[in-house]
This record gives C-alpha cells, sequence and structure tokens, in this order.
C-alpha cells in the first residue's frame, strides 16, 4: 500500500497522467454534451494543470467511457494530440444512421481503462502513470496504473471518496505539488 506522501511523490515524478473526461475534465456527462456539443470548450476545467504537466514533458491522456467525437474537442482544447485519447467511437451507416459503437476499443469493455494504461506501459514503457478520476472505473484502472488520485471537484461519488488515498476537489492541489 502506497503512503498519501509517496503518492504526492509518485504524482510529482510521474511518466504520464491519464484523466478520465466526463464529470472530471468536463463538468457534465457526454452523454449530455452530445445534445450541446458546440458549448464543450466552456466545460473544460483547469486547463492550467495539464499545461503544466505538458511543460513537465509529462504524457497526458484522456481516457473516457465515453464518446471519442467530444473527448477530441476536449483534447484539442487542451493541446492534448488526438494519439493520446482513447474513446468510445461512434458508428454510423452511409446513410448518416447511428449503427452503434466500436466494439473493439478497449473503452467499450468492463476493465477497459485498465486495459488502456497497460499498452500505455507496454507501448511506452512507461514507469509511473497516475489516474485521475471521479468514478469507480477510473479507481479500478489501478492498478496497472500506479496511482490514483480521486477528484471531486464536480461530482462527489462517495465510494471514490471514501476509498481513494488521495482525494481533491480542486485541480488547484495538483498544480500546487508540482510548484513545490
Amino acid at each position: 500500500m502506497v503512503s498519501h506522501s509517496e503518492l504526492r511523490k509518485l504524482f510529482y515524478s510521474a511518466d504520464a497522467v491519464c484523466f478520465d473526461v466526463d464529470s472530471t475534465v468536463i463538468r457534465e456527462e457526454g452523454i449530455d454534451e452530445l445534445a450541446k456539443i458546440c458549448g464543450v470548450e466552456d466545460k473544460v476545467s483547469e486547463m492550467e494543470l495539464v499545461s503544466r504537466l505538458q511543460e513537465r514533458n509529462v504524457q497526458v491522456f484522456l481516457i473516457s467511457g465515453g464518446f471519442r467525437s467530444i473527448v477530441e474537442h476536449v483534447a484539442s482544447k487542451l493541446s492534448i494530440p488526438a494519439t493520446n485519447v482513447f474513446a468510445n467511437r461512434l458508428k454510423f451507416y452511409f446513410n448518416g444512421e447511428y449503427a452503434g459503437f466500436d466494439e473493439t476499443q478497449p473503452t467499450a469493455e468492463s476493465g477497459g481503462k485498465g486495459k488502456v494504461i497497460k499498452l500505455l506501459k507496454e507501448r511506452f514503457h512507461f514507469k509511473k502513470i497516475i489516474m485521475v478520476g471521479d468514478g469507480a472505473t477510473d479507481m479500478e484502472a489501478c492498478p496497472p496504473a500506479d496511482a490514483f488520485i480521486g477528484f471531486g471537484g464536480n461530482v462527489i461519488r462517495q465510494h471514490v471518496k471514501e476509498n481513494a488515498k488521495w482525494y481533491i476537489t480542486d485541480f488547484a492541489e495538483l498544480l500546487g505539488e508540482l510548484e513545490e
């Protein structure tokens, strides 16, 4: 078990930080945003944290069980390349009708966020990956993530709050860690 102070050191020295999107990076759930996709950029919270991580050469990824079309839009506002986005792809027939979602994406499966983190470790040889998120699926991604930071700045999920070793309600706390 990692202590709170060890977790803070892990965050400071991380090779990569993965963020959940719905109710973490954006204030709403993606399904709600799909109907009003034009306003997503106003929902992005704490862009400064992502910029600061990138300045320190930390790779930043967005991992979501939501829809890639929304997550890529959020990623572009955060200067995160589309190659660092893992989310579900919607499928459409040639006539434009909805055809379902791409079941081959790891995020389409149970335990998908953990599968993405395992893939990132294999592909890029990261030594320390941190997962930040508001939900149980984010917490379940640790391991293979080296640490989990619970986030309750938009929605507080009691199970996550009670079980995360480090629980924050404002990204300013993580920014502060990077300044020390």
